[in-house]
């Protein structure tokens, strides 16, 4: 597919996840779950998310563009593919997860009055941070070690755990958004409260798009051997 006007109702979210730069921030938009539930087409999405679907068919034509070849990582060796998931997705969490616990704990304790207090949520992220980084620590030293020594044919069941744990910080993600009043801040929020929400915002789609390469680039392709 290398043309928008190709794109319709009956494309799922995860091929147009894996082929157009900018479709991801469309569906992050929507709240449309491409990572773990990539398999729905536009057409299902939109009827869960009572969503007209002619009009986010018109918005993915119109925002996308093809994506380029070093970030197509369907193409790419899958040696490449797993450094980029530790290097990129898995060193970005392990730093910004601390930032932002921070920042919630300090929010919520200097407007804990505040009626749009998102009481909390430093606690919900802690436990994220905590089981994302034991599931991170699964990948780094099972699923990807036994991947790069070419051992595919022993990859299903560690795969069908950490799919699995996938849908568990999908659920964790939406805790987060819901916490947060889905990340918009009252006008009277103070510096910290607006960059706590946008972190937010940013962590969401880092988390997606790292389940998405994993759900449905890495692990078919391990599969398939």
């Amino acid at each position: 597919m290398c043309d928008p006007s190709m794109i319709g109702p009956d494309t799922t979210l995860a091929e147009l996840a894996a082929t157009w730069a900018g479709a991801s921030r469309v569906f992050q938009r929507h709240e449309l779950d491409y990572c773990c539930r990539g398999a729905q087409t536009l057409a299902a999405a939109c009827r869960e998310r009572r969503l007209p679907v002619a009009e986010l068919v018109a918005e993915l034509q119109a925002a996308v563009t093809p994506l380029e070849p070093a970030a197509d990582w369907s193409r790419l060796p899958q040696v490449q593919l797993i450094a980029h998931l530790v290097d990129h997705f898995h060193a970005g969490h392990r730093r910004e997860l601390p930032r932002l616990q921070a920042m919630a704990g300090k929010v919520e304790q200097v407007h804990a009055r505040h009626p749009r207090c998102p009481h909390g949520l430093a606690d919900a992220l802690a436990t994220t941070a905590h089981d994302l980084e034991l599931h991170m620590q699964k990948e780094e030293h099972v699923l990807f070690p036994l991947l790069v020594a070419g051992g595919a044919k022993s990859a299903w069941a560690p795969i069908q755990c950490l799919t699995a744990e996938h849908d568990e910080h999908g659920r964790a993600l939406a805790r987060l958004r819901e916490l947060a009043h889905a990340f918009v801040a009252p006008d009277d929020a103070c510096p910290t409260w607006r960059a706590l929400y946008l972190g937010l915002h940013e962590f969401e789609r880092a988390v997606m798009e790292h389940i998405h390469l994993e759900n449905h680039v890495l692990f078919p392709r391990a599969l398939r051997g």
